[in-house]
């Protein structure tokens, strides 16, 4: 699933890439000047990179409808605490936590985010044919 990131972004912050692997954002803690990492694709395959983009915005702005935003922070022992977050029509809501995950762990929430984006595309796609539906029938 590809998305078009609308987020802030820092160069300083991503680098000279403009899409980053999220395995190797993972491994560090997240810079102290962003406030995740909103996905750019989630691809079918767990062995193939998820892209991700740094969201450098200040304040907490709604995300755009299907976006998904990552952050993270130390868990216990080394480990950590994962939080994903939806953009909706209306809102941004929380998708689901991760607490206590080891270093690996975009390789655990690979499934949800994959599931998750691709539902989130289904609806949109019949939500627009449904408003096409409508527009034609009362033509």
């Amino acid at each position: 699933m590809n998305y078009r990131a609308t987020a802030c972004l820092s160069a300083k912050a991503i680098g000279s890439a403009p899409y980053l692997d999220l395995s190797d954002l993972a491994r560090r803690p997240m810079p102290a000047s962003v406030r995740g990492a909103v996905l750019c694709s989630v691809p079918q395959q767990p062995t193939e990179p998820i892209r991700a983009v740094w969201d450098t915005a200040q304040e907490p702005e709604p995300l755009r409808p299907g976006a998904i935003l990552l952050s993270w922070k130390p868990g216990c022992g080394g480990r950590v605490d994962v939080t994903a977050r939806l953009g909706l029509a209306a809102t941004t809501v929380v998708l689901a936590t991760w607490p206590n995950l080891n270093s690996d762990w975009p390789l655990i929430v690979h499934p949800t985010l994959y599931e998750v984006a691709g539902l989130h595309a289904a609806l949109t796609v019949a939500t627009d044919a449904l408003r096409l539906a409508n527009h034609l029938a009362s033509s």
